[in-house]
């Protein structure tokens, strides 16, 4: 997030200018933090539809409203940081800072903050509202995609747990927590303290030892697409993209945000162009990256398949 611009010409209200202030370095701490979970997404108005609504669809969304100066909101945002890292993507979290977007909060009729509302398939399920302890939101959380399962309502492939069934290796949590594999939690540990090498040599070894876990290859995607984009300048790359179609890097660094940004198809279409117009060295290597992306996405999505005919007609 750029700082905003102070007209040196214009009266400033200084109290207001430092609470704006103060929200924009809580709002640079929580982004740093929240790099180290790669399910969840800042939301305002402008992508509430996309982030939330359309991608509830193909996932649960859970959507936290929270207001930056509340320390009630921070622990709920700490515990849905984890407990939604924790899920391996069985459940995205959204979150909507109050203070920034009045117009999203009154839409969605917030009495007060922090307050959870659970997402799927468009439709909107009203949580805890106001302070809740982590086992309490953990419990809701947690029945909420039960009874959801039992109805029908999660998509077909959704295991209607909090944090995903347990696998061979896996050990249980206790009750109402996620279970987590082994190496999901040593990968974890090393995120929670900002090292995406160690978290990324974990799934790398995963991988290497059997190269049919789906689930380590996935994340050890996801690790490294969060890393490449800890530095770049969202804004700049896009006009660079659409000032030159033949600027590989900055096509390749667009189709990251939006794969970052749940717009898949958008990313995958982007690079299968940038395909049909490069040749020899430099087609390869768009060709390459748009092979790691597909790994994001579980094996036999519809629209990895459908990119996949769309690479074959642009290969040959």
């Amino acid at each position: 997030m750029q700082p905003s611009d102070f007209s040196p010409n214009s009266a400033v209200d200084l109290g207001a200018r430092k609470a704006a202030m103060e929200r924009e370095a809580k709002q640079r701490a929580a982004e740093s933090a929240g790099r180290s979970n790669p399910y969840a997404v800042n939301v305002d108005e402008s992508n509430f539809q996309a982030q939330v609504l359309e991608r509830s669809m193909a996932a649960p969304v859970v959507l936290a409203v929270l207001a930056g100066w509340s320390e009630q909101s921070t622990q709920v945002e700490n515990t849905l940081d984890r407990l939604s890292a924790a899920s391996g993507g069985n459940w995205f979290l959204a979150k909507v800072d109050s203070e920034a977007s009045p117009q999203l909060v009154q839409a969605l009729r917030v009495p007060t903050t922090p307050m959870i509302v659970l997402v799927v398939q468009g439709q909107l399920l009203p949580g805890p509202a106001g302070p809740v302890p982590d086992d309490q939101l953990t419990a809701w959380l947690s029945e909420a995609f039960a009874a959801l399962k039992e109805q029908g309502a999660l998509p077909p492939d959704h295991p209607g747990t909090l944090g995903g069934e347990a696998a061979p290796g896996e050990e249980p949590g206790a009750a109402g927590q996620p279970r987590v594999r082994p190496v999901d939690a040593e990968a974890q540990e090393a995120l929670d303290n900002g090292d995406f090498d160690t978290a990324e040599s974990v799934y790398a070894k995963a991988v290497e030892a059997d190269p049919k876990d789906g689930e380590s290859r996935s994340k050890l995607a996801q690790i490294r697409l969060v890393r490449r984009l800890r530095d770049v300048d969202a804004a700049a790359v896009r006009r660079a993209a659409a000032d030159d179609p033949g600027d590989i890097a900055a096509q390749i660094a667009v189709a990251d945000i939006d794969m970052y940004g749940g717009k898949f198809e958008d990313a995958f279409d982007r690079l299968v162009a940038a395909v049909r117009r490069t040749r020899d060295e430099e087609r390869d290597k768009v060709r390459n990256h748009l092979l790691s992306l597909f790994e994001l996405l579980p094996a036999g999505d519809p629209r990895v398949n459908a990119a996949r005919r769309k690479l074959t007609s642009a290969l040959f």
